[in-house]
């Protein structure tokens, strides 16, 4: 979608105030334009060193001097950024309290390593929180891909991409039906391990050295009967305490960083 330069947008019934609540607001919508927005500077910043294209962007005059170094720079390389009134940042905010500076962004997709070793699958992990975080740790740990199996929240929705820090821009994601992620691991010649509660071996007990890919389901329902259907090894994170199960953010990330410890050259 394209606009003109104008004067300061100070209408939130301004069409292009009206398109970036929509993208906000619906995953629907994100899909449709192709692009998702981000919101404050260091989440632009990393939108401008990972080299994703902006297609535009709102301003409000109390940006900080980093923040207006980087809508200059932007404005600079042709992307329309406009100045708008607090009260129209605010209507075009996911935030209670607005950065400043936020930007639409147009999705692309990152390539695959020919030879992918460490996937995380997501299933049916709905939270945002929780999903933002997992890509945060999949991309920390290096993992060279994440998957995210039907029922899990929108990686590019405001509070998804928030959590993620930026995740997003720089690990390789897939959104597939069960049928295609186990074509995936059949091609990739991946071993898949399910993450269960008290079934299977100790997750430090279990080779995570091969070529692999960690399925994490949501903490409410546990793995889906389609995930199940993989044949997957199950193993488990065991708890000496009295509570019954982590939540999903912090068993996948538990996971990830067990196989960073195996593969580190000794």
């Amino acid at each position: 979608m394209h606009y003109n330069n104008g004067e300061m947008i100070t209408s939130t019934q301004n069409a292009r105030v009206q398109h970036i609540r929509a993208l906000q607001s619906r995953a629907k919508e994100r899909r449709e334009a192709g692009s998702f927005v981000v919101e404050g500077v260091r989440l632009a910043e990393e939108v401008q060193a990972a080299q994703w294209p902006v297609r535009q962007g709102f301003y409000t005059a109390d940006l900080d001097a980093r923040g207006m170094q980087l809508v200059s720079e932007l404005q600079e390389a042709g992307v329309d950024l406009e100045e708008v009134t607090e009260s129209v940042m605010a209507a075009s905010s996911d935030t209670k309290t607005p950065a400043g500076l936020l930007l639409e962004v147009a999705r692309q997709p990152l390539p695959l390593a020919a030879a992918p070793n460490l996937v995380m699958i997501l299933d049916r992990v709905n939270d945002p929180g929780n999903v933002g975080t997992l890509l945060r740790s999949a991309a920390a740990a290096g993992a060279h891909a994440a998957i995210l199996a039907p029922g899990c929240a929108d990686p590019f929705a405001p509070k998804v991409l928030r959590s993620g820090m930026g995740a997003q821009l720089r690990l390789p994601l897939l959104e597939l039906e069960w049928e295609p992620i186990r074509n995936f691991l059949a091609e990739h010649k991946l071993h898949a391990l399910l993450a269960e509660a008290n079934i299977g071996k100790a997750f430090d007990e279990v080779d995570l050295t091969r070529p692999l890919a960690f399925i994490v389901g949501g903490e409410a329902h546990g793995p889906s009967a389609a995930a199940r259907t993989l044949g997957a090894e199950p193993i488990q994170i065991r708890m000496p305490g009295q509570i019954e199960s982590l939540n999903a953010a912090t068993a996948g990330s538990l996971l990830l960083f067990e196989a960073v410890r195996q593969r580190r050259p000794r």
